[in-house]
């Protein structure tokens, strides 16, 4: 499959930005996005955070009528904290608005905060996640449901509302990069989302091993193999560089009040100035046009078929993130065409 691309749009803001003021902004990134060739876009779900944040099916509702034929979905939506019937409902809601186009991108989530503030334990999200995702496939069935789990019950139930594409729409797994990650993506999803911080040697090795278990489990190849990707994109790669880790380390340092999504060294970027340019460094696309297009091609030959590009954080301008999307579109894009 040839390369193609998403863009995660920032919908988590710094305490001293409006959000309102954004929306506006939102809608013409996604119609620049549109417009340039970009094939879906994105936004993120966290609760009670130090970011405010605009809720993921809410917002991607607010700017769908300017995707066009985009797929919008969440990166992601933490599914352990709802519940599966609500989730279902409103993802059906989303692919009617979108006539059709909607991606549920379900996560289990990290922060306890969030866990305890909504009295769920986080032992238990293994769980709920997983009789959620048999839950949702069920209902986007159109069909009668009698469902008895451990943490939810549906009896002789069908959804009151369906979703437009066959089946519902598709469940892309957020998970680490790890094998406990890509067994979950590859058991529940069509497709596995993998985290920015992803270095192309350790995609390698996981990739592999998450086809293998997909093949193991009888499901063949996965509908997307996507991988999450942090870009600025100048003439100048050490101003691209310092612009990268400037407006990335200002949201980093806020996310990392919170705990990590695991211990492993994947996280390093959340301990300082230092693991982030080391992450950056050997993942991000902080660089000139002609290197990106080298490492988006290196990720191509992995068997990457989708890459979600996130080119703002922060209080980035407005007219900055433009920037990056007009050089991707003129002198990145055509070589993947």
């Amino acid at each position: 499959m040839a390369l193609t691309f998403g863009l995660a749009l920032q919908n988590d803001f710094p305490p001293h930005i409006s959000p309102s003021s954004r929306v506006g902004e939102l809608r013409e990134q996604a119609r620049a996005a549109r417009d340039s060739g970009i094939s879906s876009a994105w936004m993120l779900n966290h609760y009670l955070g130090n970011m405010q944040t605009l809720q993921p099916l809410v917002g991607l509702a607010a700017i769908a009528e300017h995707t066009g034929d985009m797929r919008i979905g969440t990166n992601m939506f933490i599914l352990p904290l709802r519940h599966p019937i609500d989730v279902a409902e409103e993802f059906a809601t989303l692919d009617q608005i979108s006539n059709g186009h909607a991606v549920a991108g379900l996560g289990m989530g990290y922060r306890s905060n969030e866990y305890d503030a909504f009295g769920i334990a986080m032992d238990d999200r293994v769980k709920r996640y997983e009789e959620s995702v048999e839950l949702l496939r069920r209902l986007w069935s159109n069909e009668q449901v009698d469902f008895a789990g451990e943490h939810f019950t549906v009896s002789g139930e069908s959804i009151g509302i369906p979703a437009v594409q066959a089946g519902g729409p598709p469940i892309w797994v957020g998970a680490g990069v790890h094998k406990t990650g890509a067994r979950r993506a590859a058991a529940l999803g069509d497709a596995w989302i993998v985290p920015p911080h992803a270095e192309p040697e350790k995609l390698r090795s996981i990739l592999a091993f998450y086809a293998e278990e997909r093949d193991r489990l009888g499901r063949g190849p996965a509908q997307e193999v996507v991988v999450r990707r942090e870009m600025v994109l100048d003439d100048d790669p050490e101003r691209a560089m310092e612009t990268g880790l400037h407006y990335r380390g200002e949201n980093t340092r806020m996310y990392a009040e919170f705990e990590a999504p695991d211990k492993t060294d994947s996280y390093r970027h959340l301990k300082g100035d230092a693991g982030l340019k080391s992450v950056a460094d050997k993942s991000y696309l902080f660089t000139d046009p002609a290197t990106a297009i080298a490492q988006l091609k290196e990720l191509e030959e992995l068997g990457i078929t989708h890459v979600i590009l996130r080119m703002q954080w922060y209080d980035l301008p407005q007219d900055r993130m433009l920037a990056t999307l007009e050089k991707f579109k003129n002198e990145v894009l055509p070589a993947f065409r």
